[in-house]
């Protein structure tokens, strides 16, 4: 954690350089000691502290200096830090200008020049002083700050990939007048344009795009090599298992994610039946538990980066990605899984992250503190949501389109919502319009049975109504089924005969779609089991047949 700063200000270079060695002789350990040669620059040097969210604790400038003298710096720089003790160091000749000081600008104390031996005219001042200002010192935020409004959806959306990658980030709402926020909104400008993205070193990012934000941060989007003996395109369980299982045993491997790692099972707040946590974990906790393990094995990951299409040439496939640069590899693996269906009623794409959110949204869980939310569908993802939101908001409705939870969700998430009082679940309910004029203000919902509406104010409608395979880049490469399901193994060949165009004297591999060498496993893979678990056997299983493969043509 950085050291809080004592900032030092005199014009004259010899008088500088020595208090700045008594200082720093007494205090560098706990401190760090800044100088400044004039009071604009002394002003300056506080404005970029306050970027980088570092603390200043005790301010001395001298009285007497060209441009600026000492009072006036000290009455500009209480504006930016309020807390720093003050202290002015002056000639006996000035010392009424010094007494006035006090009582006009509110500085704690003056010092006369010369102070040596600092341990008896320096020291016992600024000792008092120091510890009556870290009694109240809390340290502040280190990190990346973003400042937006809450309805803003470009803030939803760097607030949710800073969420799901586990970049530590604080959220400054622009509308609240807390003094944290309206210092930090003067130091870079009131004016916007907003979403602005502040970082630790100072610097900032007005209205960045999700790439500009990770290259900033130090995501790798690009890749090392042009060549690798295995690509993994999509970061789920079973993406990051195969990750881990492929280059624990030796394979060059790299594995490219759109988002974030985790895929949909990243987003779920609590996964209470996976072997081996009998407490549950959460989807975020899972995925970053297997993000360290892939990089323990040295797997090349791409964050944020999306694939656009996957070529054949002979033995060799390639994937070019959205920067328009190409990849190669001896085999890939699909491991894309599922996109949210979207909800196709009145008001929910105009609204869409401005209180319409699909998926968990996690990040917006504070905002819907003591207020009404709505979650729509009635799988394992919606109870654990509505399990994750009750305990942020006054009440959650599960709007359910059959009549109960039990034909799509686990027993023991429907025993846990039978027993939260502030969840309600409607069944037979579907949204019919989502209505406010620039953020989600009320849902109506009708019952599919009966036609009646209620209208209900909400701040937040989470939407899991079914997902769907994000598989038009591969069209006329691999086969799918009807709904863009890839088709491998025996579900290529259903009668029995290997499948048309294929090239080799053996039957595809069980995870092997109708091009040797190319993969599928997890949710994208047809008549897969939509569980975490079984993605993550699916990933691991496909590096014994990428073996397999890769024997035959390396």
């Amino acid at each position: 954690m950085p050291k809080p700063v004592i900032l030092v200000v005199d014009d004259e270079p010899e008088v500088l350089r020595a208090i700045e060695r008594d200082l720093r002789r007494r205090y560098g350990q706990e401190y760090r000691i800044v100088r400044a040669d004039s009071g604009s620059a002394a002003l300056e040097a506080l404005r970029q502290l306050q970027l980088r969210n570092d603390a200043a604790a005790l301010l001395l400038s001298d009285q007497r200096m060209p441009g600026m003298q000492g009072t006036e710096f000290l009455t500009d720089a209480a504006k930016i830090f309020p807390r720093a003790k003050r202290v002015l160091l002056t000639a006996y000749a000035d010392t009424n200008a010094a007494i006035e000081a006090i009582n006009s600008a509110r500085t704690d104390f003056y010092l006369l020049k010369p102070w040596s031996p600092p341990e008896e005219n320096l020291y016992p001042v600024l000792d008092d002083l120091l510890a009556d200002w870290m009694a109240d010192y809390r340290p502040p935020f280190r990190g990346i700050r973003l400042l937006g409004t809450r309805w803003s959806p470009q803030a939803h959306e760097l607030r949710d990939f800073m969420g799901r990658n586990r970049i530590p980030f604080q959220w400054l709402d622009i509308e609240n007048d807390d003094k944290e926020t309206v210092d930090l909104l003067n130091a870079v400008g009131a004016a916007g344009p907003f979403p602005t993205v502040v970082f630790d070193d100072g610097s900032h990012l007005c209205c960045p795009g999700i790439t500009d934000l990770a290259n900033k941060v130090g995501l790798r989007t690009t890749t090392e090599k042009p060549f690798y003996d295995f690509i993994i395109v999509g970061g789920g369980p079973a993406g990051l298992a195969a990750g881990v299982y492929g280059a624990s045993e030796g394979l060059d491997t790299v594995l490219i994610e759109r988002a974030a790692p985790g895929g949909q099972a990243g987003m779920s707040s609590r996964i209470e039946n996976y072997l081996g946590f009998p407490q549950g974990v959460s989807g975020s906790d899972l995925a970053q538990r297997a993000v360290a393990q892939a990089r323990k094995f040295n797997v090349e990951m791409l964050t944020p980066q999306e694939v656009r299409c996957l070529s054949v040439d002979g033995p060799y496939r390639s994937v070019t990605l959205s920067d328009g640069t190409s990849v190669g590899a001896f085999a890939v693996l699909i491991a894309t899984g599922l996109s949210w269906r979207t909800l196709d009623v009145p008001g929910v794409e105009r609204l869409s992250g401005a209180g319409v959110y699909y998926g968990a949204a996690m990040t917006e869980a504070d905002s819907c503190r003591n207020q009404d939310v709505v979650v729509v569908g009635g799988a394992n993802s919606a109870g654990q949501a509505a399990m994750f939101f009750s305990r942020h908001a006054r009440r959650v409705i599960m709007a359910v389109r059959g009549d109960s939870l039990a034909a799509s969700m686990s027993q023991y998430l429907i025993d846990q919502i039978a027993r939260t009082p502030n969840i309600e679940v409607r069944p037979f309910s579907e949204i019919q319009e989502a209505r406010g004029a620039h953020h989600l203000e009320q849902v109506s919902i009708v019952n599919n049975r009966t036609g009646a509406v209620d209208l209900l104010d909400a701040s937040g409608l989470f939407i899991f109504i079914g997902a769907s395979p994000r598989t038009d880049w591969l069209k006329g490469v691999v086969p799918m089924d009807e709904h863009g399901f890839i088709l491998t193994g025996p579900a290529l060949s259903p009668g029995g005969s290997r499948p048309k165009g294929w090239p080799l004297d053996r039957d595809p591999y069980l995870f092997e779609t109708g091009v040797p060498g190319i993969f599928a496993a997890g949710d994208v893979r047809h008549a897969s089991v939509k569980r975490v678990a079984s993605g993550v056997g699916e990933g691991s299983v496909v590096v014994q047949m990428v073996h397999q493969y890769l024997a035959r043509v390396k």
